[in-house]
């Protein structure tokens, strides 16, 4: 920008002034008060300049921190040299660094979460303590300061939420883990987040519920995560681990995928994932992230710009929700995960996710050898939910049965998706279910699916 004249009068620009008052505080003159009128564009009250009054010091010019707000008059005779045209905000891309070959380490799911942000280059943590995720908070505080990051037990979830706002908002990577009623009262700071476009990471280990219910697990917030993230029309990707190697792996990907698409991604796992112990092997590579041009970082290069979810025109407010549709239907496109077990060949196919899906796999493992065509079909995503992956195996199967610990939340996933892709609905589709922190057991599985699965086996062996 051209130099400052102090032979000039300002010219204030109040589209461009923050209200911050330091020029009110430089003016000697009383020629700046602070304005009481809401600018239609900022929402924002500012300045009102007596021009009358001043006499051209250019304290108020020196004192602006916004380079528009307040600019100098010319003066007649003087020639001013023309302000350049501001810089585009630069981006500066994430560098991936080898990591040291370790020996595996045998941790705790929350534990395993934990480490794979920090892979990840998450330097930020802002969480409340509520059980069974408690653990992977007190990981992150005793080793972030270690490595110059960021720990703050906030006063509540909604503290929590709207500190990972300003973080995120930043371009710095941020996380939290929480629990079932910690979720719930983190929805509306998750709307924000999704209509002004911030990353951020949830990691969602799942209770009991309704109410406090208890500690025990149980897939309480498939619903909500999935279908009620926030007021409006909101999403975020849903990651469902279902062993402490996947919470690591899912969520080193799930930092990524937030900052790809800026939305927020949520890691969906239950209170026994969270606590199992199980071997887990360290990536090659771990991520020092760069900096988003889309971020406010406070320096020149970034002034420029926003974040804001309100738009207050209603013609504005829906081409704004028509640009974030347009992106969950890119990210319902190309993020479909789902991982398959001897479903190749599968006439009755196992749907289930999280610690249930270890029990399912368990359960194809016998029933395979008891000769019945069982597979297991396990979503990693659960928003988007990876109907692309199930469309082959849904046209060979004759059952489909949903395992789950809740009341049919997988299950709506499910049905809502074959719906949406015009698939036709298999034959039957049934369910064995579980509340309350109880979780279906291997051999529950078993019973259910093979009398069917042996007599149709006996009926082609007769054919």
């Amino acid at each position: 920008m051209a130099k400052k004249s102090l032979k000039a009068k300002p010219l204030l620009s109040p589209q461009y002034c923050k209200a911050c008052g330091l020029c009110v505080e430089a003016c000697a003159q009383g020629c700046l008060v602070m304005g009481e009128a809401i600018h239609p564009e900022t929402g924002l009250r500012p300045v009102v300049l007596d021009i009358e009054r001043c006499t051209a010091c250019g304290l108020c010019i020196s004192a602006c921190p916004e380079p528009y707000a307040l600019a100098p008059l010319p003066v007649e005779g003087e020639t001013e040299i023309p302000a350049p045209p501001p810089k585009a905000a630069l981006t500066t891309p994430d560098t991936r660094l080898p990591l040291a070959i370790e020996d595996p380490l045998v941790i705790r799911g929350t534990y395993a979460s934990a480490i794979g942000a920090l892979l990840a280059g998450c330097r930020n943590f802002f969480g409340y303590p509520i059980t069974p995720s408690t653990e992977g908070a007190e990981l992150m505080a005793l080793l972030l300061p270690k490595l110059d990051g960021v720990f703050v037990q906030a006063v509540s979830e909604l503290a929590t939420i709207n500190m990972m706002y300003g973080c995120g908002g930043a371009g710095r990577r941020a996380m939290t883990f929480t629990s079932s009623p910690g979720m719930s009262l983190m929805l509306e700071g998750l709307s924000y987040m999704i209509g002004a476009e911030i990353p951020g990471v949830v990691v969602d280990v799942m209770r009991g519920g309704p109410g406090l219910g208890n500690i025990a697990p149980e897939q309480s917030d498939i619903k909500l995560v999935c279908r009620s993230l926030g007021h409006g029309n909101t999403h975020g990707i849903v990651l469902a681990p279902s062993t402490p190697q996947e919470m690591l792996d899912l969520t080193f990907d799930a930092f990524e995928l937030s900052f790809r698409y800026r939305i927020p991604a949520v890691v969906l796992c239950d209170g026994y994932l969270g606590q199992m112990t199980g071997r887990v092997v360290l990536p090659k590579t771990m991520v020092r992230p760069g900096v988003p041009g889309w971020a406010v970082t406070g320096d020149r290069e970034h002034r420029r710009n926003l974040m804001c979810s309100i738009e207050l025109s209603e013609r504005d407010l829906e081409e704004h929700n028509r640009r974030l549709i347009e992106k969950y239907k890119r990210i319902e496109k190309s993020e479909q995960r789902a991982d398959l077990f001897h479903c190749d060949d599968a006439e009755v196919i196992l749907v289930a996710c999280n610690t249930p899906a270890r029990m399912a796999k368990g359960a194809v493992r016998e029933l395979r050898q008891r000769g019945a065509k069982v597979g297991l079909f396990r979503p990693l995503t659960l928003w988007p939910f990876p109907i692309q992956a199930l469309e082959p195996v849904v046209a060979r199967a004759r059952r489909i049965v949903v395992v789950e610990a809740s009341d049919g939340q997988l299950e709506d996933e499910l049905r809502l998706a074959l719906s949406h892709a015009g698939m036709r609905l298999p034959a039957r589709i049934e369910s064995l279910r579980h509340y309350g922190g109880v979780l279906p057991q291997l051999h529950e599985i078993v019973d259910v699916v093979l009398p069917d699965a042996l007599s149709a086996g006996a009926s082609r062996g007769r054919a």
